[in-house]
């Protein structure tokens, strides 16, 4: 399947045209007026569709990152700044943070979020910034557990008790009574049937994990239904349900500060820091399917790319102050 030409689409281009987009966006906002850059920036934007798909893509979370600091002339001072030396590169990091606050927003921005998913992720009932942690005890007793850059909305009645799960990845130990107790993601639902799981929005799919009970799984489209229980783990999109998996109770551990990585491709590791990290990140086709296995310390997201480099054959590359990619090393 094809890039969306659409940032706003969900769908990425491919990570090298990302990342030459980054790298010309960083040249030219270092020196708007150079025509020399001017010219060469033109030759290569024009030389393909991937090329202009992923300057869009770029342009987008760009503007939606501008949009968050308020002042753009302090964006763009903290961008310059970052790209004299390593030092100021890291403290660059920091003050962008800062002036993003964590935000949820900025998290969704960074994966060029559909508007719509957006705005009701920010009006949530229930939501974390980019790398916070937080529980919350529901009227009925029910426990959640909500990782960062997470967004939900509770609806409980009479008759039913209902989670709506907009975006990240929630844990969830429900409360024993006859109500049912159900969680919509934007590719099916969930029924618990006494239990504690987490729930996980992702990109196109939605990844369950059973540590107690069972939980009925339903596709939205074509209905497709399965029972998950106690020690597995499957995917499900809108069309269908995938194979299960064991689960490690570890998995739960991030409710603690700690990312588990129990011999995980470096991508699904990726995917999971990424909650934990201001600004995007991304990884390289090449190395995604790199195992990750060890503690990591959620806290500090520098610290676990810098653990990563330092095992794996990779490179972390910030063309941007707000833009880390994980490439092959050379």
């Amino acid at each position: 399947m094809k890039p969306s030409s659409d940032p706003s689409s969900g769908q990425k281009p491919d990570h090298a045209s990302l990342q030459q987009a980054a790298e010309w966006y960083a040249r030219l906002s270092a020196d708007p007026h150079d025509e020399a850059v001017g010219a060469a920036w033109r030759r290569w934007h024009g030389q393909s569709a991937a090329h202009r798909q992923a300057w869009q893509y770029v342009e987008r979370v760009s503007r939606r990152f501008a949009a968050l600091q308020g002042e753009g002339d302090t964006a763009a001072r903290t961008l310059r700044a970052a790209r004299r030396t390593d030092t100021s590169r890291r403290q660059a990091l920091r003050t962008l943070g800062v002036l993003s606050g964590g935000a949820l927003l900025g998290w969704l921005g960074w994966r060029a979020t559909p508007l719509p998913q957006l705005l009701m992720a920010w009006q949530a009932d229930y939501r974390t910034a980019t790398g916070e942690v937080r529980d919350v005890l529901l009227a009925d007793g029910t426990h959640l557990w909500l990782n960062g850059a997470t967004a939900l909305d509770a609806d409980y009645r009479p008759e039913r008790r209902r989670l709506r799960l907009f975006a990240g990845e929630v844990l969830i130990e429900t409360a024993a009574e006859a109500r049912p107790f159900v969680v919509d993601t934007a590719q099916g639902s969930l029924r618990a049937l006494g239990t504690r799981f987490s729930v996980t929005q992702q990109d196109g799919f939605t990844r369950l994990a059973l540590f107690e009970g069972a939980v009925e799984v339903r596709a939205v489209d074509g209905g497709a239904t399965c029972i998950v229980r106690a020690g597995e783990q499957l995917r499900f999109d809108r069309r269908g349900i995938g194979t299960r998996e064991p689960v490690l109770a570890a998995r739960q551990a991030w409710t603690q500060g700690i990312l588990v990585a129990g011999d995980i491709p470096l991508a699904e590791f990726v995917e999971e820091l990424s909650r934990h990290h201001q600004g995007y990140l991304g990884v390289a086709p090449e190395v995604a399917g790199l195992r990750v296995m060890g503690t990591y310390p959620l806290h500090d997201s520098e610290q676990v790319l810098a653990m990563l480099e330092s095992a794996l054959p990779i490179r972390i590359q910030r063309p941007l102050p707000w833009w880390t990619s994980i490439d092959a090393r050379q």
